[in-house]
């Protein structure tokens, strides 16, 4: 589609939900798709709003960029306050576009239920998506509807090692290496744009701050939605695919002395699950936990799977900000497999060693972990 066609529009009835086509207790699933400015995830909204694929997907737009298709169809707030206004496609496909951070448009949204099967938000290109993820976690009245299934990044070949290396001044995060610490799934788009050694050095880059993202290359963000959606990268469903992750996964190294990294360790033993909530909060709550010089560690993604004691299977950890989750996965340890837990965090200031040391301390004064 070219960026100049306009989605064609069907007239949407202002009628409650339609409860005959979705069952009122199927959760459904919400993706966060980020990305720095000009980046293309307008367009990949674009192509998933006029592709046919059989999905009734609800888009909830924070943003439009310039030249968006989607702004000729859609009136923009007026005067600053909130306005909201839902279009449905012809190819089943609902679009909204709302100026805040968007729970209250999938309030909204949730009233028509029936006429979606699937939730797609936007955030603004320098929107930290971590503090929309976990608007789902805490907000339990939306969370009894809907569920997080990932956060997608789109990254510019062109642009994004610009974007990734910029140094900012002290106490600034850099919101696209933010944005890709954060991310389950990593567009990076407009790989026709670079030659093969630049579209490597992008690569790497994301690569080095996280360690554990799956990476898709494209060509004016046409993806397989397979591989954009149904990702449950935050449910115990992604124990099986997390496990094979993790024993590929290696401790990365910054191209920046405060770049993010990420950092894996693996300690055999069972834990006891209150020393592991110590363990995690010491991290994400109290940020008593510092490097080697001194500098407080800043942890904005955790995973892992890990043996509680008295729990016949394998237990997925997550944590996004200050929010963590544990959850018992579908995987039984063996009678003869050699418990273990292996952890992967993402963030700035992470010393490997000195995470592990205070892991195993912490799990260690009640229980003599091998």
């Amino acid at each position: 589609m070219e960026d100049e066609d306009c989605p064609d529009l069907v007239p949407i009835d202002a009628g409650g939900a339609e409860e005959t086509q979705s069952s009122p207790s199927s959760k459904i699933p919400v993706t966060i798709i980020t990305g720095y400015l000009g980046a293309g995830k307008t367009t990949l909204l674009n192509y998933i709003l006029t592709e046919q694929h059989n999905k009734r997907i609800a888009v909830i737009l924070n943003e439009f960029g310039e030249g968006s298709a989607l702004e000729k169809s859609l009136a923009i707030s007026q005067g600053g306050e909130l306005y909201e206004e839902w279009l449905e496609l012809r190819n089943g496909c609902l679009c909204c576009s709302v100026k805040d951070n968007g729970v209250k448009a999938i309030e909204n949204l949730m009233q028509r239920r029936g006429k979606f099967d699937y939730i797609l938000l936007e955030t603004t290109g320098l929107a930290d998506p971590g503090a929309v993820a976990s608007m789902f976690w805490v907000d339990s009245e939306l969370g009894s509807d809907i569920y997080l299934d990932g956060i997608v990044s789109v990254v510019d070949a062109k642009h994004g090692l610009q974007h990734l290396t910029e140094e900012k001044p002290e106490g600034l995060v850099n919101e696209a290496s933010r944005q890709v610490a954060l991310a389950d799934l990593i567009i990076i788009n407009k790989t026709d744009l670079v030659s093969g050694e630049e579209l490597n050095k992008v690569r790497t880059s994301v690569r080095s701050i996280n360690g554990l993202v799956k990476i898709l290359e494209t060509q004016r963000s046409r993806v397989d939605l397979s591989n954009v959606l149904d990702l449950h990268a935050f449910d115990s469903l992604s124990g099986i695919s997390l496990q094979k992750k993790l024993e590929h996964v290696k401790t990365t190294h910054a191209h920046l002395d405060k770049g993010i990294v990420t950092v894996t360790f693996e300690v055999p033993g069972n834990i006891k699950e209150e020393d592991l909530n110590l363990f995690i909060q010491n991290l994400l709550w109290e940020k008593n936990v510092k490097d080697k010089t001194g500098h407080t560690m800043d942890v904005i993604r955790l995973k892992g799977l890990v043996s509680i004691q008295g729990k016949s299977h394998q237990v997925i950890v997550q944590g996004v900000h200050e929010l963590y989750d544990l959850e018992e996965t579908a995987v039984a340890w063996k009678e003869d497999e050699k418990r273990t837990n292996r952890l992967v965090l993402i963030g700035r200031n992470l010393d490997k060693e000195t995470i592990k040391e205070v892991f195993i301390a912490t799990v260690r004064e009640k229980q003599g972990i091998s």
